[in-house]
């Protein structure tokens, strides 16, 4: 099991909106999973990915005002689905149409759609306005025979959804050797082997067309760098569905994504974070 270091940072004063904007500076210094409180924010990072001197710069250059106070501790590999168990995962329905729990859960409510999940330390499990938002676009759009790609895939609860709405092929990429697997056992519980899952970055793309709806859940910086390898992979008047970003960031991808022919439909919101949906035209 990978060793993180579990970074505690107090924020003084606190608020959703710090805490959302420390979370997403983390994600771009390669923290994995977050879990905000009422006094701030406890993040994790793979160990041999974490910096003292990014994070302390971070914290310096923090753009809201307030305090940040952290301390950090290795955690070694363990039991995440227990740690999830103890301290943070709840069953959660979206939209009443779709219930998302573990495992280990016991009175889950009765939906349509039934997904399990045991994340351990990949990021998904549905509470991350991200991936809700996303989760309500499939429920509302037809995907029906559908080829998806689930760019980013962490738990891979988005393609799971994608497969049991009725998509034809799904093809699931995650960088991330442990959450890659990780995806592969949630496949696996929610009887989803035919999903392609992919170890790898947008390289692995090449190999991929004909897709009718492509998702990408990462962050700003990572889609502006590969959207152009996204929309080689898409058919006429395809889908595109991105989130991992805040609402005033839009106007950023979309100076990437119109030179390549995407087109914007709309956006959702939910707590400045942002879903936006584009057609590809060319």
């Amino acid at each position: 099991m990978n060793d993180y270091v579990e970074v505690r940072l107090d924020v003084t004063p606190c608020d959703e909106t710090r805490t959302d904007i420390l979370a997403a500076l983390l994600a771009e210094a390669g923290f994995e999973s977050f879990v905000p409180d009422d006094k701030g924010l406890t993040a994790y990072v793979k160990s041999e990915l974490f910096s003292e001197d990014a994070l302390a710069d971070l914290v310096k250059t923090f753009p809201l005002e307030c305090d940040i106070v952290y301390n950090k501790s290795v955690v070694e590999g363990r039991d995440w689905n227990a740690e999830w168990e103890k301290n943070y995962f709840q069953p959660i329905v979206v939209d009443e149409q779709c219930v998302i729990h573990s495992s280990f859960h016991r009175d889950i409510p009765v939906c349509r759609y039934d997904i399990v999940i045991d994340p351990k330390m990949a990021f998904g499990t549905g509470h991350h306005a991200t991936t809700s938002l996303i989760l309500r676009q499939l429920l509302s759009m037809n995907v029906q025979g559908l080829n998806v790609v689930d760019m980013g895939t962490g738990t891979g609860i988005l393609a799971i959804l994608a497969t049991m709405r009725g998509a034809r092929r799904v093809d699931a990429v995650e960088i991330d050797e442990f959450a890659c697997q990780n995806a592969g056992e949630n496949l696996r519980l929610n009887n989803a082997e035919s999903v392609r899952l992919h170890l790898g970055d947008a390289a692995v793309l090449k190999g991929i067309s004909d897709v009718n709806l492509f998702i990408a859940n990462i962050n700003r910086n990572i889609i502006t760098a590969d959207l152009a390898e996204y929309v080689a992979t898409l058919a006429q008047d395809a889908t595109v569905l991105l989130s991992g970003f805040y609402e005033e960031d839009v106007p950023v991808i979309l100076n990437v994504a119109e030179p390549l022919g995407l087109k914007y439909e709309s956006h959702t919101v939910i707590d400045r974070w942002t879903c936006l949906k584009l057609t590809n035209r060319k």
